[in-house]
């Protein structure tokens, strides 16, 4: 006889981006969506159970800066996404890696990371942790050796992002997260451009994983905020630190976030096909000089994008011919394309680091985190690609002599 009991197996990434974290609360009035609950403060008919709650040895919820139901569903719809046992929420992504720095690090630890970071968090590096008595060592972003060895001489906290922004360069999280290891480090990495789809840190050794909700998750560009992900342990900790100092996510962003995610898995697949065929089409541009995508072979660091990631990532940059003045010439040409210091929407967004993602450098800082000005990153959106490289073509078809 054939066996047609239901079998037991673990969801995909589409059915956890529809269904994940929202079966284990029960909806108001039997609601099939997450409801958006407003109220700061939450009632009880008696004290005993107020109490256990705010010592969370009962369910419940006391306070909207300590915690809300609809922020909660988003915290366990990324949790599962990215397969970690717990997740806190933040106002913003700047202040999900802000609190992680405020939670662990203190005077006399020392950190380790790349030069390659999103501008605001090099800016933590280079201007707001010196100050406090913390030590920051920035490696060239690929250079494992040296790398391993600054690690070596001693870390309290190696922090990642990969791919870059806006240099589009992979890192061996593996590899960096086991010399980590070794001298007892905490790992953190920044997913924002990989997604949860396309890349999951914790698997490949990283303590703590973290995002920009307002980027892909969201998908939409009308929400902000950000997300931490990690063990339980690990999560309590940053949770205590953030619920103090206050950097919490509103619960209508976390309604605009889980909304947006039931279409996160559709959203990334499809710009990773389309961005995979606009860099392939780019590398044959004339007024093209380089293309930064790991899902081309030509890409320094394919191999390892292919061994660590299962999709490509809608994020590439390249670099044009004529550098700025180029540039200023043939962006505001695009029909299908927003100039705007904002990536991983539904729309195609473009912008140089100038403007976008090192808007807070100075010129020779970019050029010290390799950064050239003639750089433009491109976050591709799920228009038509036939339309996204027609376009492409006739915005470009100014600099062709």
């Amino acid at each position: 006889m054939t066996d047609t009991s239901p079998k037991s197996q673990t969801p995909g990434q589409s059915t956890l981006s529809i269904w994940g974290g929202e079966q284990e609360h029960e909806l108001y009035e039997r609601s099939t969506q997450v409801p958006v609950v407003h109220s700061v403060s939450f009632a009880y008919k008696d004290i005993d159970t107020w109490h256990a709650v705010a010592l969370e040895q009962a369910p419940g919820h006391i306070y909207s800066r300590n915690t809300n139901p609809t922020v909660r569903a988003f915290e366990d719809k990324v949790k599962e996404l990215e397969g970690a046992e717990a997740a806190t929420s933040f106002a913003s992504g700047m202040a999900a890696i802000s609190n992680i720095f405020g939670t662990f690090l203190r005077p006399g630890d020392r950190v380790v990371s790349i030069k390659d970071s999103y501008g605001g968090t090099n800016k933590i590096f280079t201007s707001f942790l010196p100050p406090l008595d913390i030590d920051v060592t920035l490696c060239d972003t690929v250079e494992y050796a040296e790398i391993e060895a600054e690690i070596a001489k001693g870390c309290t906290l190696l922090y990642l992002e990969t791919p870059t922004n806006p240099t589009v360069k992979i890192i061996d999280i593996k590899r960096l997260a086991a010399a980590a290891k070794k001298v007892g480090a905490l790992v953190v990495v920044d997913n924002t451009f990989a997604t949860p789809i396309n890349q999951n840190p914790l698997q490949l050794g990283a303590d703590l994983v973290l995002h920009s909700a307002s980027k892909y998750l969201g998908g939409h560009a009308d929400a902000l905020g950000g997300v931490a992900c990690g063990s339980k342990d690990l999560i309590k900790m940053v949770y205590h630190y953030r619920e103090i100092n206050g950097a919490t996510l509103s619960p209508m962003d976390a309604y605009s976030f889980i909304r947006g995610m039931k279409t996160l898995s559709l959203r990334v697949k499809r710009q990773n096909e389309s961005a995979m065929t606009i860099a392939t089409w780019l590398q044959n541009h004339p007024a093209i000089e380089l293309v930064n995508y790991p899902g081309l072979e030509t890409h320094p660091h394919h191999d390892v994008a292919k061994a660590q990631m299962s999709g490509y990532g809608g994020m590439l940059s390249f670099s044009v011919k004529g550098g700025l003045d180029a540039i200023k010439l043939f962006l505001p040409r695009l029909q299908y394309a927003h100039m705007a210091a904002n990536l991983g929407c539904v729309e195609t967004v473009v912008g140089p680091p100038v403007t976008t993602s090192h808007v807070e450098c100075t010129a020779e800082e970019r050029a010290a985190a390799g950064i050239p000005e003639g750089l433009v990153r491109y976050s591709t959106g799920i228009e038509d690609v036939e339309d996204l490289l027609a376009d492409l073509e006739q915005a470009l078809s100014c600099l062709i002599t």
